[in-house]
């Protein structure tokens, strides 16, 4: 597969997704290095309320400070500017297709995929991030929640692609995602909305290892 990473699968275990809400304040180098101490495989920068420069200033920081992958959520260009190991599209950004056409070899392109066209449109994606799980609080537009039943539909049309289970997914889901055929799951609020977010972010680090 084009652009491929050789360890997309271990990367993809645990995904920390970043929300601006859900820093409430805090600094973003440093909830994701407890993160990364939790057990987290990944990070994906996501905050929409963030103009283009400090989105890639806040990029650059993480690709300088973290050990992990950092893939950067909607925007290609601040992704290759920072550095970072790739992006991660949603149905009304720029098509896969497009992204494709400027990514360098390596260079992981990830998509959203709740439905069967949005999976159709997620084609040339390296990994589908498929959800909502259950209802998400910290994505308006998710859509409705897919649970176990609709996650293994979508999984079904990924022809064994990568899927990771996102939206509301609780420790205790990480089992029924892997069963259902995730590979592994992106945590926003179950690790950011907690107090200690290494704890938090080991406890589904344990339930991830767990299942391998």
């Amino acid at each position: 597969m084009s652009g491929m990473a050789p360890n997309l699968a271990s990367l993809l275990r645990l995904m920390l997704v970043t929300d601006d809400e859900l820093l409430a304040g805090r600094d973003l180098v440093e909830v994701a290095r407890a993160a990364e101490r939790g057990g987290v495989t990944a990070v994906q920068l996501r905050l929409k309320r963030a103009t283009a420069r400090e989105l890639a200033v806040a990029a650059q920081a993480l690709v300088g400070a973290l050990k992990v992958p950092v893939l950067v959520n909607d925007r290609p260009d601040v992704a290759l500017a920072a550095g970072a190991a790739g992006v991660h599209l949603g149905p009304d950004d720029l098509p896969v297709a497009h992204a494709r056409r400027i990514a360098p070899a390596g260079f992981i392109v990830g998509a959203s995929a709740g439905s069967a066209a949005e999976a159709q449109a997620a084609g040339e994606a390296d990994y589908w991030g498929v959800g909502p799980w259950r209802l998400s609080g910290t994505k308006a537009d998710a859509g409705e929640p897919l649970g176990a039943d609709g996650f293994r539909r979508i999984v079904a049309l990924a022809a064994g692609k990568p899927c990771i289970g996102i939206g509301g997914v609780r420790p205790e889901d990480v089992p029924v995602v892997r069963a259902a055929g995730g590979i592994g799951v992106a945590v926003v609020s179950g690790i950011l909305g907690a107090g200690d977010v290494e704890m938090a972010a080991r406890e589904y680090s344990n339930s991830v290892n767990s299942e391998r």
